[in-house]
């Protein structure tokens, strides 16, 4: 599933980089000179095409994030229906595992805050070196040479400037995502039949009916349908 998510991310982050980069920009053009147009003009002019794909490396650093989120969301969630389970009363022995309330909600909402809290607090820097290697004119000019002169001129706090604020838009954002998520799966599964387990029974035909061994032990309820010596006639008989 790692190896999906990480796949999925490169060409991801391979498509969208140049509408981040031309995005970056505008929000750093601080006196609103130029349009979106002409800021896409210019990176063109100054720099081709490998100009959009700027910062991509801090990009596909970015996608560990996204790994460390769903591997710790998978162990919270996990931990948090085993503690729901282990705390039932004698009142809910009839509870269906399958089932889900209210409360199941909570909880996955609760494991993707967890997940997504973690998970930006351990990979945020790459989101400052990609925002630096975005600027114009920079003194920036790889993935890891950013990470060490911000970490030389700014110290290790500046490799976590607008952590706050990340975590502000990040928690609710994702909490309501993996509910909704979850909610969506369980409505699928319940509403949406099981083709495969639909049309699974427990009748016997053809070839397992006759090779049945003498001493098995079977049901005498099951109808065996054994064929016919005439194709177009069709018979079943119960064998004890």
């Amino acid at each position: 599933m790692n190896s999906g998510f990480r796949q999925i991310g490169f060409v991801a982050c391979t498509v969208t980089n140049p509408v981040w980069f031309v995005k970056t920009r505008l929000q750093l053009d601080q006196q609103h000179r130029l349009s979106t147009r002409e800021t896409i003009r210019r990176i063109y002019a100054r720099s081709g095409l490998l100009g959009f794909y700027k910062g991509i490396t801090a990009s596909y650093m970015g996608i560990s994030e996204t790994v460390i989120h769903f591997v710790i969301y998978e162990a919270v969630k996990k931990r948090l229906q085993d503690w729901s389970m282990s705390h039932r009363t004698l009142v809910d022995e009839d509870y269906d595992c399958d089932s889900k309330t209210f409360s199941d909600f909570v909880q996955f909402m609760a494991a993707g805050a967890i997940s997504k809290t973690t998970a930006s607090c351990i990979a945020y820097p790459h989101e400052v070196a990609r925002t630096r290697l975005r600027e114009e004119g920079s003194k920036y000019r790889s993935f890891w040479q950013t990470l060490a002169l911000v970490c030389k001129e700014e110290g290790y706090r500046g490799m976590y400037r607008g952590l706050v604020t990340q975590l502000i838009r990040q928690i609710p954002n994702t909490a309501i995502m993996m509910s909704t998520y979850e909610a969506s799966v369980y409505l699928l599964n319940k509403y949406i039949p099981d083709k495969a387990s639909a049309g699974s029974g427990n009748e016997l035909t053809g070839a397992d009916a006759l090779n049945r061994l003498p001493g098995e032990d079977y049901d005498d309820n099951f109808s065996y349908e054994v064929p016919s010596a005439h194709p177009d006639e069709s018979n079943s008989q119960n064998l004890t």
